[in-house]
């Protein structure tokens, strides 16, 4: 299979399926599961006599098909629009649109299959967001949406996914808006509201505590430039210290339960943050406390990530160099990380050089744009 070629193609392909009426979305979907098809059937070092053709006509049967089993997925949903969410309090009344992320987080499909088919089908997000989102290849998350429309496409859709996959879709949903890319917090913040209103779950309570203190922070990310500011740099005036004050509320609320979970230790970390007056006052011992329940809770290689940065702050770039020695390099951001570390232990030359690379595979055009930056700073002091 030429890759090259497919890749190529996939814009052309695209075209021709929105000028035949699908909408780019859609387009894109249908071509991502052509692809995958083309991944798996074509030979190594053959491709068909007419790749474009075969992609077109592939596609075109994937979206009409996709159109077909979204036309039967409405109807399903409308006959159990009346009927309640499992995990819900019996006298609450539910946003549609929570109640399709229940429905989609159905049980006959895997929690990570559930919620990159919600978002794709209910929270927007294209195929590589949502890839981006789980450190996967394109083509596998691709791969992994079109199995779960098939494993979906004939069930009936009265038995509701449970909350904890619902929380998993809404994080991620707020993170891609809290990234800038889309603009979805405000969103994933109403809707999680209203489930932990009506759930009483406390990582619930955890996850919307969690996005109401990252939220608080939002209007001190970027400068008026438009530039990338880091936590350390940020105007703590700019913050909004009502939406702080809920959530800490919200979170010592869900903590006095006593059933912690990864969003309340995530949640109880940004309440740090949140809480020191000045970056230099940040109580970053106990933030590596609460990374260490986060670990534990999870095993996420991300939290290990965060908690070399928090290491390094606590007792020392040495330190926190050594936790991270103990990662993937291939993990995103771990060049960043890698040169922030560097950069504190004196070493610029190494940390110049890592700021670039971190530069090249940045997620998003602030971010890279900020790292570049870094590196053009160090390297005009080794110069001078």
């Amino acid at each position: 299979m030429n890759e090259s070629l497919l890749r190529e193609l996939v814009p052309e392909v695209i075209g021709v399926l929105v000028r035949r009426g699908a909408d780019f979305a859609a387009a894109e979907d249908a071509v991502q599961d052509a692809l995958v098809e083309a991944v798996r059937g074509w030979p190594d070092d053959e491709a068909p006599r007419d790749p474009k053709g075969w992609l077109i006509t592939v596609a075109w049967r994937k979206f009409l098909d996709a159109v077909r089993a979204d036309t039967s997925r409405r109807r399903r949903e409308e006959r159990v629009e009346a009927e309640p969410v499992a995990g819900l309090d019996a006298g609450g009344s539910v946003d549609d649109t929570l109640q399709l992320y229940f429905l989609c987080a159905h049980p006959s499909l895997t929690p990570a299959s559930a919620v990159a088919l919600t978002l794709r089908a209910v929270g927007g997000l294209t195929t590589r967001q949502i890839a981006r989102a789980y450190l996967v290849p394109e083509a596998t998350m691709a791969q992994r949406i079109s199995r779960a429309k098939r494993t979906v496409s004939g069930v009936r859709f009265d038995r509701p996914g449970d909350v904890a996959t619902v929380l998993r879709v809404l994080y991620l949903v707020f993170n891609e808006g809290y990234s800038g890319d889309v603009d979805l917090s405000a969103e994933a913040i109403r809707l999680t509201r209203q489930l932990a209103d009506l759930t009483r779950h406390e990582e619930a309570a955890g996850l919307l505590a969690l996005m109401l203190l990252h939220h608080a922070r939002r209007p001190a990310r970027t400068g008026r430039d438009g530039r990338l500011v880091p936590l350390a740099e940020q105007d703590r005036g700019l913050w909004d210290t009502r939406m702080i004050a809920e959530g800490v509320g919200i979170l010592q609320a869900a903590l006095a339960r006593d059933r912690l979970g990864e969003f309340q230790a995530q949640a109880a970390v940004a309440a740090l943050h949140a809480d020191a007056p000045t970056a230099g006052e940040t109580d970053w011992v106990q933030i590596v406390e609460w990374y260490d329940e986060l670990v534990r809770l999870t095993g996420s290689p991300v939290a290990r990530l965060n908690r070399a940065v928090a290491v390094g702050e606590a007792d020392g770039a040495r330190a926190g160099l050594a936790a991270l020695a103990e990662l993937d390099p291939s993990l995103p951001r771990y060049a960043a990380v890698a040169a922030y570390l560097h950069e504190r232990d004196g070493d610029a030359e190494t940390a110049a050089r890592l700021y670039a690379q971190a530069a090249r595979s940045a997620p998003n055009i602030p971010e890279r744009d900020h790292l570049t930056r870094q590196a053009a700073r160090l390297n005009a002091l080794l110069r001078g």
